[in-house]
């Protein structure tokens, strides 16, 4: 199989059911799909259809109730907590809605945060910088690198979300309404950049989202409706 079709993300009839007091809600239902290695997939649908679920799950953050999720060849369900942790730290970022930047660091120190927190981080601390240095205008905040989160707008702070997300130069980046709290025009330019970082780091990012915007130019789309896909498409792919 080449790198371009590497499958690093299955999910075979996956369901994930919740609890609610004397009844129980069926939020996916049988969800089978891959994404192949560099996909820049949209996974969309309305509020309560299943994709920030889904999401979860694979960023294992979340468990399914039945089937498989397997990331990067390692299938998620039996892990330990250390395991499960070492495969977010090494194959996973994460783009939070709600940006979740440390108060206290400038965007220089909220970017190098995750490095920090691995162990095994490759590279000296001079080659760390550089990167870091790159990151920082790739997403245009060179000249807001020692401005902390109070001090940014809601765009330069998802861009330092977006930046963070990539230090790790992780296999996989999720995506969770990254759009939903920016205007259109910051929404537009977050999604160039990110689409930018796919094509030039070879990322493969997944976005959960309603934001049609994302839909359009995913090469992947996958359209949930009460838990169950209705529409799986890669994009000129076949």
């Amino acid at each position: 199989m080449s790198e371009s079709n590497q499958i690093i993300i299955s999910l075979d009839n996956v369901h994930k059911i919740y609890p609610l007091g004397k009844t129980e809600v069926h939020a996916v239902k049988g969800v089978s799909f891959d994404i192949t290695k560099g996909d820049f997939i949209s996974i969309a649908g309305p509020s309560g259809s299943g994709k920030s679920t889904i999401l979860n799950m694979i960023g294992c953050i979340d468990t399914p109730t039945e089937g498989s999720v397997v990331i990067n060849g390692t299938k998620t369900s039996g892990m330990t907590d250390n395991e499960i942790t070492r495969l977010r730290h090494r194959t996973l970022g994460f783009i939070f809605q709600s940006f979740n930047l440390i108060p206290v660091l400038d965007v220089y120190e909220n970017i190098e945060f995750p490095l920090l927190l691995n162990a095994k981080t490759k590279g000296t601390k001079e080659e760390r910088r550089q990167w870091i240095d790159f990151l920082i205008e790739e997403v245009g905040l060179t000249q807001w690198r020692n401005h902390r989160p109070n001090e940014l707008s809601g765009g330069q702070r998802q861009r330092v979300a977006i930046a963070r997300a990539l230090v790790t130069k992780p296999l996989i980046v999720l995506a969770d309404e990254p759009t939903a709290n920016l205007d259109s025009t910051t929404g537009e330019a977050i999604i160039e950049l990110m689409k930018k970082m796919n094509k030039d780091v070879g990322t493969t990012f997944i976005f959960s989202t309603h934001d049609q915007s994302i839909v359009d130019i995913a090469d992947h789309v996958i359209r949930l409706k009460d838990g169950e896909i209705i529409y799986n498409d890669r994009k000129g792919r076949g």
